[in-house]
């Protein structure tokens, strides 16, 4: 592995090392670190400790599912397999299933103009907004019914689908999130057209100059016109705006990831995600 890539992925590890700290604890087991939330929210993963000597072993993986479960969390895992190759093979042994994302970065030009990409509005959610509790609880809608219908598919969920998934944000969550999208660790927006609302959804969690694009997701009877590449070109945009250097995310599938290059990302790895079997669809 050359410098400037070994230079890439161990920003990209410092991290996903530093996103869950900042509401989780903590707990270690031989090469891994299980994240657990301190409250209420989505719960968080165990991947490589950032200062392991060696690769995480069976009895690694087998202690933290164990932990899991006594805890009551999804025995999830991530990693990167260009950093920590050996995992893979460890974590099929344990009968997890391994989903292999395309890991990918933006490349250091400026992103498409959003309105290039579609012709739904992108807008940011602003916390200082009187609407932003209702905006925050309609892009977690727009996110759930898309990812549930998984694909670059067109079909037939929609605004209906979506107002029925709507839940009432606890204070605490919405706090969080304003305080998190004030002081820049987060950004969040919505592809919204004036006849049926938000169709799209996407967000970015940044920490200092290195940020992630996730959660991108478009109603499946919106599919097919630009606006997951809208999406993130809108969050790409408003991160380059905010002095991030390194913007990174990882694409559901290669079908998926083609969706990202109309944008100016390009593969630079494989992002790992491994759950018991009955959890990947």
């Amino acid at each position: 592995m050359d410098v400037l890539r070994a230079e890439l992925f161990d920003r990209l590890e410092s991290f996903y090392d530093a996103v869950p700290r900042d509401g989780a604890r903590t707990e270690e087991y031989g090469a891994l670190v299980l994240f657990v939330r301190d409250g209420a929210g989505w719960p968080f993963y165990a991947r490589p400790r950032l200062d392991a000597t060696k690769p995480p072993s069976l009895a690694d993986v087998t202690a933290v599912r164990a932990r899991q479960r006594e805890l009551g969390l999804p025995e999830a895992f991530e990693w990167v397999h260009e950093v920590t190759p050996d995992l893979l093979a460890v974590a099929r042994s344990a009968g997890l299933t391994v989903l292999e994302a395309p890991l990918m970065v933006l490349d250091p030009v400026d992103p498409p103009d959003p309105a290039t990409l579609s012709d739904v509005p992108v807008r940011v959610l602003d916390p200082a907004s009187s609407g932003f509790a209702a905006d925050v609880a309609i892009r977690r809608a727009v996110a759930a019914v898309g990812f549930s219908h998984g694909g670059t598919v067109r079909g037939d969920a929609g605004p209906a689908e979506r107002d029925a998934t709507v839940a009432r944000l606890d204070v605490a969550a919405l706090e969080e999130e304003a305080v998190r999208v004030a002081d820049g660790r987060r950004i969040s927006v919505l592809a919204e057209s004036a006849g049926q609302g938000p169709l799209a959804s996407g967000m970015a969690m940044r920490v200092g100059d290195v940020a992630e694009i996730a959660g991108v997701a478009t109603l499946p009877i919106a599919r097919r016109r630009g606006l997951g590449a809208a999406v993130t070109a809108a969050l790409a945009r408003e991160l380059r705006a905010a002095g991030t250097d390194l913007i990174f995310l990882s694409a559901g599938s290669e079908e998926i990831a083609r969706v990202y290059l109309r944008v100016g990302f390009r593969r630079v790895g494989t992002a790992c995600i491994a759950e018991p079997a009955a959890l990947i669809g």
